[in-house]
């Protein structure tokens, strides 16, 4: 591995020219565990994302934005779960809810951001995905607050909850099959080649499944954004996928005294790692299902959004060594 070395030319096809960059920001940095879950809180860290993502566009790109849901689709199902008298909502109807109100926040400040002198659009954004994939027998998706194991053997017991230990905390787990397709790409490209700013794929999208008719229905699941992120990335030809969250670089040895930050990776160099499976594990396993295809990946601090694009900062996923 590269260790502390800089990766400035992993990125140098596309140096000096316009490139489609998708931007795939963390539900961490929207909202940051232990911080209230309020529109107040979120419009705030939404537009401190804001000013990071103008900035590329302001350097000449073109932009896709796509972001996480889990602490929103999670507060939506457990504010439903308090109304005895209505049936709860299913995850896809509560997955396209939270895509319309983050997706607002995003687009809002992003046209602040850019002094109004860009189009921004929002686009409620299917992925299909595999009816019989074995993730619907097995949930591992974290969605929702955290609470203690007696709140959370609680809430489980009275809502027909899975839960699982996150860190120190419980959470509710749902299901996370992989994404197939995203049907809704014809639309993003026909935005694009308008020059409009996009933002879709909310939350890795709401998950659907085709019917033997052809026909497309929503499914009890959350699709990680990541993959998502990762899929849109091939599909509609980014030169780079960045996926930002609060921590500057994949690391080897996280959490030590020894860590390093790790400037390049392969895909085998980075499925050999031993990274926190449930925030940097879903980004580099993304990244190196993008790298097999041939796609190049950026993985770092949102604020360090131009920096990692530019290759002075984070960590390049490629298949170059």
């Amino acid at each position: 591995m590269t260790g502390c070395t800089q990766s400035r030319w992993f990125f140098s096809p596309h140096r000096g020219r316009e490139m489609l960059v998708v931007a795939a920001v963390g539900g961490n940095v929207l909202l940051q565990r232990g911080q209230p879950l309020t529109a107040e809180t979120q419009r705030a860290n939404v537009k401190t994302a804001a000013q990071s993502l103008a900035q590329i566009v302001q350097a000449g790109h073109q932009l896709i934005v796509t972001h996480g849901n889990g602490p929103q689709v999670g507060l939506l199902a457990s504010q439903g779960a308090a109304y005895s008298q209505a049936e709860a909502y299913p995850l896809d109807v509560l997955g396209a809810e939270t895509e319309g109100m983050i997706g607002y926040l995003i687009e809002q400040e992003l046209e602040n951001a850019l002094g109004h002198d860009h189009a921004v659009a929002t686009l409620l954004t299917q992925v299909i995905v595999d009816a019989h994939d074995i993730a619907f027998g097995t949930p591992t998706k974290f969605v929702g607050p955290t609470y203690t194991k007696d709140e959370a053997e609680a809430r489980a017991k009275a809502a027909d909850w899975t839960i699982a230990q996150d860190g120190a905390c419980w959470r509710r787990v749902v299901a996370s099959p992989e994404p197939v397709e995203i049907p809704d790409l014809r639309v993003v490209r026909m935005l694009l080649d308008q020059g409009v700013i996009v933002i879709c794929a909310g939350g890795g999208g709401i998950p659907v499944i085709r019917r033997a008719d052809g026909s497309l229905i929503g499914v009890e699941a959350v699709v990680d954004k990541d993959a998502a992120s990762a899929l849109l990335a091939a599909d509609i030809g980014a030169d780079a996928l960045l996926l930002l969250t609060d921590v500057d670089a994949v690391y080897q040895g996280f959490g030590t005294d020894a860590a390093i930050p790790l400037r390049h990776l392969t895909p085998n160099e980075g499925r050999a790692l031993d990274v926190p499976a449930g925030s940097m594990g879903p980004k580099l396993a993304a990244a190196c299902d993008l790298a097999d295809r041939g796609g190049v990946s950026g993985i770092g601090r949102l604020t360090d959004a131009l920096a990692i694009l530019d290759g002075t900062a984070g960590t390049c996923v490629s298949q170059k060594n």
